[in-house]
């Protein structure tokens, strides 16, 4: 029987529009851990699903993964443009899991599960769109003393840099470093692209990509890649999920409320490696091969980190480096799901190994110096 932990509790900022660039800064990092927090659950399906099975859904959770990544860019941009340093590389930004997903009125158990119905529902309930929720202070949520949304946080946010910039003035709330900001040149691969952050406008782009991409754009299915990058338009994450569940693609005409009317999207939810939500490196016995391979990719998960960070700090050009560490991260996270987890007790109930994302500060040291080496 699986014994789940009791869920992680991230920590959020004050229910509040930002009222300085400290609160600002302080609400611009709680978005960037918040957009780091999906992206171990989505490769977890991934790497759960049988190689060569599920191919559409394979596909589309990876196009998802890798504009959560350009999120995080984004934030982090827009974090170093009102002078902020982005924190990356340090155990409280990595969510031990599960974890509750914080900004939800909901309460949403975001736990490292192999790909199916369980993990799907659970991803919705991440990217939903919420089209009502105002910032605080607004008289329709009056009588909320808490956040309700991810969509109300970010709107929160973009409500404290139009505040802001009416104070402090455009050129003095956009103060930081241009020379930390990762622009197209500095690599990115997927939907939409990285840009710099300078000022308002810029600023406001980034806000919209980050929420359209996820949400869809003006209350439709689709995002608004092909207005702002002149890309093929494509759905939303939360409806590209839809998709999967419902196994039917989204036509050009469909709406959120027709649901999907466009061809069959073909998935076997048999075609999985089943893992242990609640799995721990402590659970696969010491000097054995998948105890070596869960130490290495935590380790390799945690240089990761410190190279961005690195990039998110003043050497942008250093995302270039991430390629052949994810790379590996990609072949260990595939070999230990392939392999039968170790304990005889669940591995007769079928379950099998996997990574379990314990980035401690001791790793994150070692990262550092390796990557100093």
């Amino acid at each position: 029987m699986t014994v789940m932990l009791s869920p992680a509790v991230l920590p959020e900022p004050p229910f509040r529009v930002p009222r300085d660039r400290a609160d600002l800064q302080l609400f611009l990092q709680a978005a960037l851990t918040l957009e780091h927090l999906t992206i171990p659950p989505y490769l977890t399906a991934m790497h759960t699903m049988r190689a060569g099975t599920n191919r559409p859904a394979f596909f589309v959770i990876r196009s998802v993964v890798l504009e959560e990544m350009l999120h995080m860019t984004l934030v982090a941009n827009l974090l170093n443009a009102v002078g902020g340093r982005p924190l990356v590389a340090h155990s409280r930004f990595v969510s031990a899991y599960p974890a509750r997903l914080p900004f939800s009125r909901d309460d949403v158990t975001v736990a490292l599960r192999h790909f199916g119905v369980e993990a799907l529902e659970t991803f919705l309930a991440v990217e939903r769109p919420a089209y009502v929720a105002e910032p605080p202070g607004h008289p329709s949520v009056r009588e909320d003393d808490g956040w309700t949304s991810v969509g109300q946080f970010y709107r929160t946010i973009r409500e404290g840099v139009l505040r802001l910039t009416d104070e402090l003035g455009e050129r003095e709330l956009f103060r930081g470093d241009p020379a930390r900001q990762v622009g197209p040149r500095d690599f990115y691969n997927s939907g939409g692209e990285a840009f710099p952050v300078t000022d308002l406008a810029s600023a406001l782009t980034a806000l919209r990509v980050i929420t359209e991409q996820g949400e869809g754009a003006d209350r439709t299915v689709f995002d608004s890649d092909d207005r702002l990058f002149g890309e093929a338009r494509q759905p939303a994450h939360y409806f590209r999920f839809d998709e999967i569940l419902r196994q039917r693609s989204y036509g050009p005409h469909d709406t959120p409320a027709t649901g999907p009317t466009g061809p069959a999207l073909a998935v076997t939810w048999h075609d999985v490696q089943p893992i242990d939500p609640a799995a721990r490196v402590a659970d696969y016995p010491p000097g054995g091969e998948v105890r070596r391979a869960a130490d290495r990719f935590d380790d390799v998960y945690a240089l990761l980190l410190c190279v961005l960070e690195r990039a998110f700090t003043g050497d942008p050009g250093a995302l270039r480096r991430t390629v052949p560490t994810m790379l590996e991260l990609r072949d260990l996270a595939g070999w230990l799901c392939r392999n039968p987890h170790p304990d005889p007790e669940r591995r007769a109930r079928g379950l099998f190994a996997s990574p379990t994302y314990e980035i401690t500060n001791s790793r994150l040291a070692r990262a550092r110096s390796e990557l100093a080496g």
